[in-house]
């Protein structure tokens, strides 16, 4: 298939209807920086800069199918603790997934914490307890999965071994979706596979698979002997095996593809697994072959081990990657979550960010001189664009003169700008809060306490720049001389 048609499979996602069951967690980061040893051992001392919490494990899968715009019925186990309300409440908060977070009071919900200095990962610890889910939460779980089949064309179980697929739970599920005529793909776990048999797909890593074949794999010819071995024994439509730098095995009947690893670079595998499942079963929904969802779950894997933690792609920005490198380059009109990507990935990149904002709605030399002053003082800038309807609240009702569209356009030609982002808001307060930039930049008519975010910016180290302006220019002037 041409990369037009993966484009437009990408495009399908948003009518994909999947169900994804399995073990659900909670990550937590805590990230900072590292100066210094610690007096008391010779260990780092981590001086923490900022906490985050994620879902993890097949929360993750639902991440990943929430960015792609895929519809999910999502149905999990946790504790009856405080993680596992949390769990409940991110599920929740994803809004395009119909949520089945089963408690159970004597369960442990997992979490996973995790030590971060920049983009190096310096201690896990986990907090957990395998065990199988009870006899009622378990009949609980299969009514509500054989409740969703009529509704969904695919079964996504993503297995961590943490007891919700265990002891049987996972062939039942896959029993009885079979008989409903859908696909089920499963990311699997331990190194008996008769628990999946009859899966349609199952993504194993190398090591994955090599505890399950009971035999070390050091080629391609071993890999897919393994996975043809265990295909036939167990009854599995195909194997994707996920290799590392090696890329992906497609192995199907008597077929086998081999995929090179599309990664540009590499800061972080873990979740990378979750990725390729999550894109591999929004495909195989979508109506794509095995080996089209393959590549498209190749190029996400690319994307997404060039981010930090257990991260998502998103179905724009997989779309992207298929289109020519040289036009890639040249987009810089971003969707939020999008640019936060970029500016993380710049951050890591050890690049100073700058942000400015406005109207932008006829360009003068005045804006060329305050976009030149900004980015003259970082490494890359991005500018805040007020949305139609923000300058309509702003400017009145007939402003502005030009649609964000083409404003966007514009500012996006312009050398200085390395990202535009649309923000629906009267100020950027939020915009800056997420985005987090080093210098914040506003022309000097405004003094330094009525820089909107200014003192956000102050409060974690940026600074604040007031840009010199260039007087005898006004997009409000320039519209009345041309009105007279």
């Amino acid at each position: 298939m041409a990369e037009a048609d993966l484009i437009k499979l990408v495009e399908a996602f948003g009518r994909a209807r999947l169900i994804c069951v399995g073990d659900a967690m909670l990550d937590h980061y805590v990230t900072g920086r590292v100066e210094r040893i610690s007096p008391e051992a010779p260990v780092p001392v981590l001086h923490v800069d900022s906490e985050e919490r994620r879902l993890g494990g097949a929360g993750n899968v639902l991440r990943n199918l929430h960015a792609l715009g895929a519809e999910t019925c999502f149905i999990s186990v946790t504790g009856a603790d405080a993680a596992g309300r949390e769990i409940t409440r991110m599920v929740a908060a994803l809004g395009n997934a119909e949520a089945h977070v089963l408690p159970e009071r004597d369960r442990v919900t997992s979490v996973k914490t995790r030590y971060v200095a920049d983009t190096q990962q310096l201690l896990r610890a986990d907090r957990e307890r395998a065990a199988p889910i009870a006899a009622e939460t378990r009949a609980d779980l299969q009514a509500q999965i054989k409740a969703a089949l009529p509704h969904h064309q695919l079964v996504i179980l993503s297995d961590y071994a943490k007891g919700v697929l265990g002891n049987g739970v996972a062939k039942e599920i896959i029993d009885v979706a079979r008989a409903a005529g859908r696909k089920v793909v499963v990311d699997p776990k331990g190194h008996d596979y008769a628990v999946y048999r009859g899966a349609s797909v199952l993504k194993p890593n190398r090591r994955e698979l090599a505890e399950a074949a009971g035999r070390a794999l050091a080629d391609d010819e071993a890999v897919v002997a393994a996975a043809r071995e265990l295909i036939e024994r167990h009854g599995f439509g195909a194997m994707l095996v996920s290799c590392g730098k090696d890329g992906l095995l497609v192995v199907e009947g008597t077929d086998v593809h081999r995929l090179a690893a599309e990664a540009r670079e590499v800061y972080d595998v873990s979740g990378a697994g979750d990725t390729v499942v999550a894109v591999v079963g929004a495909a195989l929904a979508a109506g794509a072959s095995l080996l089209d969802a393959a590549r498209l779950a190749n190029a996400a894997a690319g994307i997404v081990v060039g981010k930090v933690g257990t991260a998502v792609v998103h179905a724009n920005e997989l779309a992207e990657t298929l289109v020519d490198r040289d036009t890639l380059k040249s987009r810089k009109v971003l969707p939020l979550p999008l640019a936060l990507d970029h500016v993380a990935r710049w951050r890591r990149n050890g690049l100073k960010i700058g942000f400015t904002n406005g109207c932008f709605d006829l360009i003068h030399p005045g804006h060329v001189s305050l976009l030149g002053q900004a980015r003259a003082a970082c490494d890359r800038l991005v500018v805040g664009l007020n949305s139609d309807t923000s300058v309509r609240r702003l400017k009145g009702p007939a402003r502005p003169v030009q649609n964000e569209a083409a404003r966007a356009a514009v500012l996006a030609s312009l050398a200085p700008v390395d990202l535009v982002v649309v923000f629906d808001a009267e100020t950027p307060v939020e915009l800056i809060r997420e985005l987090r930039p080093d210098v914040l930049v506003k022309g000097a008519d405004y003094s330094r306490d009525q820089v909107v975010g200014g003192d956000i910016v102050e409060s974690y180290g940026g600074r604040v720049l007031l840009a010199e302006i260039v007087p005898g220019y006004s997009t409000t002037a320039t519209i009345a001389r041309a009105v007279r």
